[in-house]
């Protein structure tokens, strides 16, 4: 067996959660490009088959799952459906998120703020308990990916919205405590954490807000934001055996933002 090999997913499935458009995307393209066959999930019916043509021209087989995993009674009832329909799986990318509000502190309610964790933290929570149970029942390991952010360590500047600091941070320690438990099953559970990447939700920004992403940008020691399928290869080394003495880690990919 050569290095490449080890990154190498042929017979393996795997469920990404936002997996129709940006980071969750390229993560799946980079999956199947590997040999995974994928099931991807998300809001918006036609996203997902243009993303199920698209990466089916990898060859692998492509299944879609329409819900909303930031609605907990709904993310749920998908999960279950994935596991019933889809299943075994053998890899998970619990990608669904998004700051999405940037109201201020003050001037967010308490059924925004739930709305939101739930977003970007209960669902995480769902997916793991619901796909990791399964991965500890079979007894063949596993491999989880949680998809993090920066703001987990620093606060981003010139915006609201601190259900997703808040959020992330949680999501960050919520990972290494399920790895803990789950390392001597041989399920890896890491996250990553990304900086700013060119997805759409940031092409609104750079519109609506330049001045956000080109404080950003000022602040980067690259003095450059991400590309989406900069992310593909790390989030394909998670979820392959090259990862495989490595459960509990968060891995920054910033260029070199959180250095300063």
């Amino acid at each position: 067996m050569t290095v490449l090999d080890r990154f190498r997913l042929d017979g393996k499935r795997a469920l990404v959660t936002g997996g129709s458009r940006g980071l969750g995307r390229a993560m799946a393209t980079a999956l199947a490009e590997a040999g995974a066959d994928l099931v991807i999930a998300g809001r918006d019916a036609a996203r997902l088959e243009e993303a199920a043509t698209a990466l089916g021209a990898t060859g692998r087989k492509i299944d879609t799952v329409q819900a909303d995993l930031g609605v907990p009674a709904s993310c749920e009832a998908a999960i279950q459906g994935v596991l019933a329909e889809h299943g075994p799986i053998d890899i998970l990318i619990n990608n669904i998120g998004g700051r999405r509000d940037p109201a201020p502190l003050t001037e967010m309610s308490t059924a925004r703020w739930q709305e939101l964790i739930d977003l970007n933290l209960t669902s995480t929570f769902i997916c793991t308990r619901l796909v990791g149970a399964t991965m500890l029942e079979r007894g063949r390991g596993g491999r989880i990916i949680n998809i993090a952010s920066i703001n987990a360590f620093v606060a981003g500047q010139n915006i609201g919205g601190r259900h997703y600091e808040t959020a992330k941070a949680a999501v960050l320690q919520f990972t290494r405590a399920v790895a803990a438990d789950w390392a001597p099953f041989g399920v890896t559970v890491n996250a990553i954490c990304p900086g700013v990447f060119m997805t759409e939700a940031n092409e609104r920004w750079a519109r609506e807000k330049p001045e956000v992403i080109e404080g950003v940008v000022a602040r980067t020691p690259m003095g450059i934001t991400g590309d989406p399928r900069d992310l593909g290869p790390l989030a394909l080394y998670l979820a392959s055996d090259a990862s495989r003495f490595m459960t509990g880690a968060a891995l920054v990919i910033d260029g070199g933002y959180t250095l300063w």
